[in-house]
Formats: structure tokens, sequence, C-alpha cells
């Protein structure tokens, strides 16, 4: 255990998972959880899983992970996360410095998020999303990644967060989009297409405005 780490006794750390010095994880949190390629090798291996040697997760210093969160294998995550309780961070989940990922926010897995970013409770964020620096993301927002599901090819592809973005609570994105840097999407909009640098898109289906000029400047998160 690294210096000033607490880890509590419920906790359950798989593979090589580790965890930054001046850390806290408490109760029944899961970290390196076996995705599911791995878990098929346990499976057919018939070892436990405590005992099988796979990549696990890999979390930087002074972290505040709180109860009933899981973040799977290969994800890694840069000094002062935070997550709420129940928070779920799957495979291949990439994230930078000062990461807030609220209370009951599922990220599918195969994500790249940046330093800075804030991201509230209840929101869903699918496979194939980036998310740049200083990004906020409202509570109960959801983002899509498939055009057509289950009824049509499509390559999964969700959105495109530049730069200082901002999503409003109970918003929803559909796939392949990108808002624009410093943009800024109203409480419930639906965005069917890309929001400008420095815009904003309000409505449902959403329509682009120019945003106030007291709002142009980047989030302070």
């Amino acid at each position: 255990m690294q210096k000033n780490t607490y880890i509590h006794r419920t906790a359950k750390l798989y593979g090589s998972s580790s965890v930054g010095e001046g850390s806290v994880v408490l109760e029944n949190v899961i970290l390196g959880y076996p995705q599911h390629s791995i878990l098929t090798e346990i499976t057919g291996s018939g070892k436990d899983i405590e005992e099988y040697d796979q990549p696990g997760s890999v979390i930087g210093s002074n972290a505040f992970i709180r109860a009933g969160t899981t973040i799977f294998s290969n994800v890694s995550a840069g000094d002062n996360l935070r997550t709420g309780h129940n928070a779920m961070i799957r495979e291949e989940t990439v994230m930078g410095d000062n990461v807030l990922i609220g209370s009951n926010v599922i990220i599918d897995g195969h994500v790249s998020i940046g330093s800075n970013v804030s991201i509230q409770g209840n929101v869903y964020i699918p496979t194939h999303v980036t998310i740049e620096d200083n990004v906020f993301i409202g509570p109960c927002a959801v983002l899509a990644n498939d055009k057509y599901p289950i009824r049509g090819e499509y390559q999964p592809q969700g959105p495109v967060l530049r730069k200082g973005a901002s999503i409003g609570a109970n918003a929803t994105l559909v796939p392949g989009i990108e808002i624009g840097e410093g943009a800024m999407v109203a409480a419930g909009a639906l965005v069917t297409k890309d929001v400008p640098a420095w815009k904003l898109a309000i409505g449902c289906p959403a329509r682009i405005t120019d945003l106030p000029e007291r709002l142009n400047t980047l989030n302070n998160i």
C-alpha cells in the first residue's frame, strides 16, 4: 500500500491494480475488475479471479473513490480522481488529472477523458467518446454512439466534446457530433448536429445561437 493511502477492508483490487499515495478507497469498491475478454480467460482457466494475473487498473495519487464504485481492467486515471457512489468505469478508459465522476455515472469503456473534467450524477457515456480538458457534463445527460440501434450496420462513434464545452442537465447528444471548444448545450436540449465553438445549442431539436458574451470563457473546474 502506498504512503498515506486508505483502502477499506471490503474493497477488492484485482490483477496488478495500483492506487497512488494519499488516496482513499471506500466500502465495496472494485478496482481492476476483468473486462469480458479477460473474464473469459479466467473462467476457462479454472482459477479464481483473485489469483489471475491481469492488468488491473492504475489510479494516480490523491484519489477519493466512494462506496460501490467499479473500475474495470485497463483503465488509467491521473491524480485527484474523485467518484461519487456506485460509479462504473469500464475498460480502455483513460482519464487525466482532476476528474470528477459523479454518483451512478456509467462510462461504457473505450473513452478518452482529459484533465479538469466534471461529470455529474447519472450521466451515461457510451463507448468511443472523446472528452477534452475543462469539460462539464450536467446531471442525467445522455450521449449516444449508434445511429441505428440493432437495425443496421454502423461503427460505434460517440460525440466529441472539445476543450471547455458545457453540457446541461438532461441533454441528449446523438452519435458522431462534435461540440466545439467553449460551446454550451442548454439543459434538456436534443443535439442532432455539430455545435460550433463558442456557440449555444438550445431546444428540442436544438437550434444554434450565439453564446452570451459573459459566457465566452473556459470552464473553471
